[in-house]
């Protein structure tokens, strides 16, 4: 049996472990906190020490996110790790050669409207690409006061950009590099949060010579959708919807909330590493956020 250890109890923590548990895993928890459902290690430590995992998640707020991969490293920990979205809150480029696997978890790739659309743009020549996504923070975590959980803060890894870092990810691997990008965003006080609320971006991209993004916080209702023009159609992604239309020609996929998440595990488990976000391509993630906000702060365009 696969022994997986999760790092972080929160929200995306359950998640993981719940799924990795359905798929027939041994799962621990490292966390502070008390339950009942799964087996729990306050120390990472203790925890590596005693269940000596073949894999492992690492689930905390965006800011921590390298102070435990280093940890993991500094532990002589060697097998398989996947790092929540995005690698880091700032600038980091993860050490090469240590761990059996390194990815970072930007599930969108394994959602089958996305896989579809990618299908479908294999030799094709874009002419441009609009996309919008986001929700309001309210809705994001029911249970908990929005203005208390770590999307709030700047310095816990929050804002907009980050935590809708599916977005960019995905429009790298789907239309290649940046080449320059112009930006608007920040906060707009509508949430009295710190972190920034909305981003609205122009780029250029190697393989989309217009793309259009805009990433909120505050719509209602939640939205994740994706125009492209090609010298032949329009194809239109609702991944809320499940829905990939050709002009206006509409196909339906079946995708439930664990879908992506469910595939993007697999993928880890059984070394099948072609769709899976690498570690350098995180990184990538990484340059584009610190690009876009370096654009909005002096409000120019900025290359590559």
């Amino acid at each position: 049996m696969i022994r997986v250890l999760v790092v972080g109890y929160g929200s995306i923590g359950q998640r993981h472990a719940r799924i990795l548990s359905d798929l027939g895993c041994k799962v621990a928890v490292v966390t502070q906190q008390t339950t009942e459902a799964m087996t729990i290690y306050s120390e990472l430590s203790e925890a590596l020490d005693t269940l000596s995992p073949d894999y492992v998640v690492i689930a905390v707020e965006t800011a921590r996110h390298v102070e435990i991969l280093e940890a993991l490293a500094r532990l002589g920990y060697r097998g398989k790790l996947l790092v929540e979205k995005p690698l880091s809150d700032t600038q980091y480029t993860s050490p090469s050669g240590i761990f059996a696997r390194l990815a970072v978890a930007y599930n969108l790739r394994f959602h089958p409207v996305l896989s579809a659309l990618r299908a479908r743009l294999a030799g094709v020549e874009v002419l441009a690409v609009d996309v919008r996504a986001g929700q309001h923070l309210a809705e994001w975590r029911p249970d908990r006061d929005f203005r208390q959980t770590y999307s709030a803060f700047r310095e816990q890894g929050g804002g907009v950009l980050r935590d809708l870092s599916h977005e960019l990810d995905y429009l790298l691997w789907l239309f290649g590099p940046w080449r320059r990008v112009a930006a608007l965003g920040g906060s707009l006080g509508a949430l009295q949060i710190d972190a920034d609320e909305h981003y609205s971006a122009l780029m250029v991209m190697a393989q989309a010579p217009v793309v259009q993004l805009r990433l909120s916080y505050l719509d209602r209702p939640a939205r994740r959708e994706i125009v492209v023009t090609t010298r032949d159609a329009t194809l239109t992604a609702d991944l809320m919807a499940g829905t990939l239309g050709v002009d206006g020609v509409i196909a339906h996929y079946e995708c439930d909330r664990d879908t992506s998440y469910r595939a993007m595990h697999l993928a880890m488990l059984e070394d099948e590493g072609g769709i899976l976000c690498s570690a350098a391509e995180g990184t990538a993630v990484g340059g584009l956020v610190a690009a876009l906000e370096q654009a909005a702060a002096i409000n120019v365009w900025v290359a590559a």
